[in-house]
């Protein structure tokens, strides 16, 4: 049971733990990203081809985020999150070998089907140790560890480690193999600490009972408004952090400072993530937070279409990153206080918002790309991604919670 005399230290070592799986996962993840222009060179793919490697992995969402989330809330998600780990490890070894565009998009599209069980396997753990008005705090420390993920292969894996091993090849390798080591070692705490034990309602993989849920699920109205506000998160995300280092490449920078200005992102983002979320359950303002993020995003994204490679586009990589990191974790803490939703089907939830979320996640990065092919510039993406940040803003004023 919780360990309530302790403050939840066990449990905060937990989530501690469990966001190696993110950290790890987004390494693997970004590391295209990071690679992007050697690999077009590389293996003489378009920009489109580009754009659609790039958005492989939340394209894996679309069709299996909500059954992903049916069966964390089933399984566990300790279990979840080993299984998920291996997956993706496996399939990092794999991209590390690809030697065309098909074969790489198949590796990817397989890291994507284990990155389904940490997204919704750490929720899923966040409400399993924590009361519902505690998850705002430990969803910032698993996104934290997911932003370190992201940070360390544009600061560090572009320009230290890939040199040093020798390409993308053996860094793909070798994270895929650390990867594997880390599922092992957190299967082993898992069976030692009993995690999925907790779960105070296990309901079983009957047809009956899954409809019942997604019944509930898909037809709660704030939770449609989340979804909407994740689409656009994810839009958002994934196409500025794909495309990023390659757009000020572009603009004249050097690979490894493009990378850095791109880690400049993921450390606002961090900011957001931890700032935000406490602010605004301080205030028990999460909604009116998530417009405010939205209204930041924009002028971060305005900021870097028209800054060029100078200062005024650092400012707004700054703020389009505060404003992204805040969405963050507050569409992932507001399901499971949402009433007829809470702990038991935050899983469930979580993957309904990513299942629909991911087809923005999957657009963002691609239409970046086919608008580049089209019109030999990057600015009609970018400006695709600030349209994103208004309908933040938009869904935000209409949704019902917080204003009983």
């Amino acid at each position: 049971m919780r360990t309530n005399g302790s403050g939840y230290r066990q449990e905060y070592g937990l989530v501690v733990l469990g966001a190696g799986s993110y950290t790890c996962l987004m390494f693997v993840w970004f590391s295209l990203p990071a690679f992007l222009s050697t690999i077009i060179a590389e293996l003489d793919l378009s920009s489109t081809q580009a754009g659609i490697l790039a958005g492989a992995v939340p394209l894996t969402y679309i069709p299996l985020a909500l059954f992903s989330g049916l069966a964390v809330d089933r399984v566990g998600p300790g279990r979840s999150l080993a299984v998920g780990v291996l997956i993706y490890g496996v399939a990092q070894i794999g991209r590390s070998t690809a030697g065309s565009f098909p074969s790489l998009l198949a590796t990817t599209l397989l890291l994507g089907v284990g990155a389904t069980a940490i997204t919704f396997g750490l929720p899923k753990l966040v409400g399993v140790l924590f009361p519902p008005a505690a998850t705002g705090r430990p969803s910032a420390i698993y996104l934290i560890g997911a932003s370190t993920g992201s940070a360390l292969v544009f600061a560090v894996g572009r320009p230290i480690l890939g040199p040093w091993l020798g390409g993308w090849r053996p860094l793909f390798f070798w994270s895929g193999v650390v990867a594997i080591g880390y599922g092992l070692c957190w299967l082993l705490v898992t069976w030692h600490v009993g995690i999925d034990d907790r779960m105070a309602d296990n309901d079983p993989f009957s047809l009956e009972s899954v409809v019942d849920d997604l019944r509930l699920v898909l037809s709660h109205r704030d939770l449609q408004l989340i979804v909407v506000i994740g689409t656009m998160y994810l839009l958002l995300h994934h196409g500025l952090q794909g495309w990023l280092p390659t757009v000020l490449e572009s603009r004249g920078l050097a690979a490894g400072v493009a990378g850095q200005a791109t880690s400049l992102l993921i450390g606002s983002y961090v900011v957001g993530v931890l700032f935000i979320p406490t602010l605004a359950d301080r205030f028990a303002a999460r909604r009116l937070a998530l417009m405010g993020c939205g209204s930041v995003a924009f002028l971060g994204v305005a900021g870097v279409i028209a800054g060029g490679s100078g200062t005024l586009a650092v400012i707004g990589i700054v703020f389009a990153g505060l404003g992204i990191g805040g969405v963050s974790p507050l569409i992932r803490a507001i399901p499971p206080t949402l009433e007829g939703i809470g702990a038991r089907l935050t899983g469930t939830a979580v993957g309904f918002i990513f299942a629909v979320g991911e087809i923005g996640g999957f657009f963002g990065p691609m239409l970046i790309g086919v608008f580049h092919d089209v019109t030999g510039s990057y600015v009609p993406g970018l400006a695709m991604l600030s349209g994103g940040t208004l309908v933040i803003v938009l869904a935000g004023t209409m949704l019902r919670y917080e204003r009983q």
